[in-house]
């Protein structure tokens, strides 16, 4: 699983004119899955994004995560960031997880993010056309492969 990670003051996804999910400060979270992904790449990367301090503490030092500012959570499925540009200059999306393999696991993924933090997480429609605006806050982008677990 390869998530990119973006702290926002706010943020929401819209498809075919219809807000789909709306959050205040947090963090939205792109999600790209492969085949080879399984629970443990979810385990692993839930704790991570919760754990993760990346927001202010009262000093305005990068000390607290988002458990302890009780943020909101939006995640969305990305297949492109498992694009390969090494041929050419179309991106191939082959290592990116057919919907069969993806769905459950990005379904899984979302549920064990609410278990945690004991509150709904906000998503977008597998596949669909979506729209996401987003007020980066700092702006702070991560980008974290469960592969490599960096």
């Amino acid at each position: 699983m390869r998530t990119v990670i973006q702290r926002v003051a706010k943020a929401r996804v819209t498809v075919e004119g219809k807000v789909i999910s709306s959050i205040g400060q947090g963090v939205l979270l792109l999600l790209g899955i492969v085949a080879e992904d399984s629970e443990e790449d979810i385990d692993w990367l839930v704790k991570k994004v919760l754990n993760l301090r990346i927001f202010n503490d009262e000093a305005g030092v990068m000390n607290k995560s988002i458990l302890d500012i009780g943020g909101e959570i939006i995640v969305v499925s990305q297949f492109t960031l498992h694009a390969s540009t090494k041929k050419g200059n179309r991106p191939s999306y082959i290592k990116a997880a057919k919907p069969e393999t993806a769905i459950p696991l990005y379904e899984k993924f979302v549920h064990k993010l609410e278990l945690e933090i004991g509150k709904k997480v906000g998503t977008g429609i597998f596949g669909a056309d979506m729209k996401v605006d987003l007020l980066n806050d700092g702006p702070v982008t991560i980008i974290i492969d469960t592969k490599n677990k960096e």
